[in-house]
């Protein structure tokens, strides 16, 4: 397998090595009520979730949404306060993270920057998505000073925890090596299991811890779930999402609703979800 090709540093990471999930975003609430209901049950190694009302925030606060938001805000800081059972990745994770998509850079500061505010202003996120995110060297300046102005917007918010928040540039595939240094997390893998399978890791991102990654495959079987795991591992990923819906039963975004081996799936990255 060409993941297992590379030697040295590039896999560093172990079978001890704690995973996370990390959701790029359910259907709305109420088209996927047991999705967003099923991330905040104990025992869910959840890292971030991403919220996505209308491509944004949406024109005006949306009642079901606010109600997730505030499920998933009041898990985090019952998690964080050791009220809910010790778990080191859903003190460190849980947040919920508002989408912004970057159109590959072709959107304004003041654009993101207003949907960002929405955000924050009604639904307390804790971080933030930037979707499509370019990926080349001449994209990074523009990407390096949205960063910086949404970090401070989140230092300033009464969201982020002991002001600090989450910025995940959603490449979904391995940038110029200076974006690791641009946000907390970088996507880079969101596609298929029939390209996943036979990936390779860019040997930049060895110098660089494993919660900096995120994975985001869809099309995985059952069967191969291992599999798909030892690929995350091996490759240095600290973030995952596996499902084996592919966009086809229905659709358009396969990663809209829950796998069908969720339990499954969560039970071999940590903690099994409480019954």
């Amino acid at each position: 397998m060409p993941y297992l090709t590379s030697s040295g540093p590039t896999l560093r990471t172990g079978a001890t090595e704690q995973l996370g999930v990390g959701v790029p975003g359910y259907a709305h609430p109420l088209l996927a009520p047991a999705e967003w209901a099923g991330l905040d049950r104990p025992g869910t190694p959840l890292h971030w979730a991403v919220l996505n009302i209308d491509d944004g925030p949406g024109a005006r606060p949306d009642p079901h949404c606010l109600e997730v938001a505030g499920r998933l805000r009041n898990a985090r800081l019952r998690a964080l306060h050791g009220e809910a059972p010790e778990d080191a990745v859903r003190a460190m994770g849980g947040r919920l993270l508002g989408h912004l998509d970057l159109a590959f850079g072709s959107r304004t500061l003041d654009e993101l920057l207003t949907e960002a505010r929405s955000y924050l202003d009604w639904y307390g996120v804790g971080g933030f998505y930037l979707d499509r995110c370019p990926a080349g060297r001449e994209g990074l300046p523009p990407v390096r000073r949205l960063a910086r102005t949404l970090s401070a917007l989140l230092r300033d918010s009464d969201s982020a925890d002991g002001g600090t928040g989450r910025l995940v540039l959603g490449h979904g595939t391995h940038p110029y090596p200076g974006y690791a240094e641009a946000a907390d997390q970088l996507v880079t893998f969101r596609g298929p299991w029939t390209d996943y399978r036979w990936s390779q890791v860019a040997e930049w991102t060895a110098g660089y811890e494993p919660s900096r990654f995120a994975h985001l495959v869809h099309g995985v079987p059952r069967t191969h779930l291992e599999e798909a795991m030892r690929i995350a591992r091996w490759q240095g990923a600290g973030t995952i999402f596996f499902t084996d819906r592919n966009g086809t039963d229905g659709q358009t975004d396969p990663f809209a609703t829950l796998p069908s081996y969720w339990d499954e799936f969560v039970s071999r990255i940590g903690p099994g979800i409480s019954e």
